[in-house]
């Protein structure tokens, strides 16, 4: 039987879970269980399942402490932000990033603050590398 190749990218859920343990550092499945939204409703066993399956594809570390296991990201948020906009530049936009960009400013609902904090940021980024 052939391994299972590790993905690089979280599913939907797998990101779900990963954002609110990258926002309490680290939980136990109960921990990140009362952070999502009532309406989730979602088993406490389909929860440990999901952080298990994070922890097989290395995104969580965990250690025993009595009874729980407490989950620790092993990615920081930002790191893996950068590993998913390369993938979806890759993917859907010819590994061009410029495309990404224009397609992110020439959205309608954007708006001027979002477009000139986009400036700001370009502007700051071009001065650090060029001086």
């Amino acid at each position: 039987m052939m391994k299972k190749k590790k993905s690089d990218l979280l599913t939907a859920v797998e990101l779900e879970f990963m954002s609110e343990l990258w926002a309490i550092e680290e939980g136990t499945v109960r921990d990140v269980l009362a952070r999502l939204p009532e309406s989730r409703n979602l088993a406490y066993t389909s929860a440990a399942t999901i952080l298990r399956i994070l922890e097989q594809k290395e995104f969580v570390t965990s250690r025993k402490e009595g009874k729980s296991h407490v989950y620790i990201p092993t990615l920081a948020r930002d790191t893996y932000q950068s590993r998913s906009l390369k993938d979806l530049s890759a993917k859907l936009f010819d590994d061009t990033p410029a495309s990404l960009v224009a397609r992110l400013v020439n959205d309608d609902e954007l708006t001027e603050e979002a477009l000139g904090q986009i400036r700001a940021l370009v502007d700051r980024r071009l001065k650090n590398d060029s001086g």
